[in-house]
């Protein structure tokens, strides 16, 4: 199949398909699916708020909703965006006053750019691990983003001190970051509501930024499709289908092979806090 523009209807064996924007990272789509005056809207994974380099998400009328629930907990409450990396560039700006280094982990693809696209670079340089730097070159085109350097072999200890360093995840604990001692870091993820989170991970500092829909965004988007069927997929699947059939809603939950952010570790946390 090739390319498809947003909207764009087109047919597969007497059914119609049409592909919506999700919000969630570049690219990222709803896909809308009519048979015989029946649509349904798989949202895969969404967020509502508009971070200024994906499409921002577009709510799809429909009959039934199959709805990602990954923070479907009331617990979950994102603050705007601009307040977050408010806190972020003051926390860079802090530790560089300290003569230290900042690392700030977030996914390689989404995260990553998002992170990016709003670190104040009046502040110092940033510098990002090879696996961010090459997603980040293919998106690069697509969208505005500031300068940033590659870290490598060559890259001294001391280019480091007072700069900030993007990395994914995966980077944290590796011989990778030790010529950036001293460094203070921190993670941007909406599991970082969880202070058990944060001490799982032995991270200093965390920032509650998430490409997922919040509670309030989820409810949002249900009640904004006109849906009267909800199927809830990957995630709170169950205690966000119980709130909406006491809504009144006809709701299910529908399990996937795909567990990705919401693995035990994250179970534990969330029970830990409760």
């Amino acid at each position: 199949m090739t390319g498809k523009e947003w909207c764009e209807t087109f047919v597969i064996n007497n059914v119609k398909f049409s592909l919506h924007p999700a919000g969630h990272i570049i690219g990222s789509s709803q896909i809308r699916v009519e048979h015989k005056g029946e649509v349904w809207v798989f949202t895969g994974d969404y967020k509502t708020e508009d971070d200024g380099i994906a499409v921002p998400y577009e709510p799809v009328k429909c009959h039934t909703f199959i709805t990602e629930s990954t923070f479907g907990l009331p617990a979950f409450k994102w603050r705007p965006q601009a307040e977050v990396f408010t806190d972020i560039n003051n926390w860079w700006a802090e530790n560089k006053a300290e003569g230290k280094t900042s690392i700030i982990f977030g996914y390689s693809l989404g995260k990553a750019q998002r992170l990016l696209r709003y670190l104040d670079t009046d502040i110092g340089k940033i510098y990002t691990h090879g696996a961010i730097e090459n997603m980040t070159e293919v998106i690069r085109p697509l969208t505005s983003m500031p300068v940033t350097t590659r870290v490598t072999r060559d890259t001294k200890k001391e280019d480091f001190i007072g700069n900030i360093v993007v990395a994914p995840p995966s980077a944290h604990g590796s011989t990778w970051i030790r010529k950036m001692v001293p460094y203070v870091t921190a993670s941007a993820s909406g599991w970082m509501t969880f202070r058990g989170a944060r001490r799982r991970r032995a991270i200093d500092k965390g920032f509650v930024l998430s490409d997922h829909c919040d509670w309030q965004g989820l409810l949002e988007s249900v009640k904004a499709t006109g849906a009267e069927k909800i199927i809830s997929t990957h995630g709170y699947t169950d205690i966000f289908t119980r709130f909406l059939l006491e809504q009144g809603y006809d709701a299910r939950t529908e399990a996937t092979q795909y567990e990705g952010e919401l693995g035990e570790e994250n179970k534990k946390e969330e029970s830990e806090e409760n």
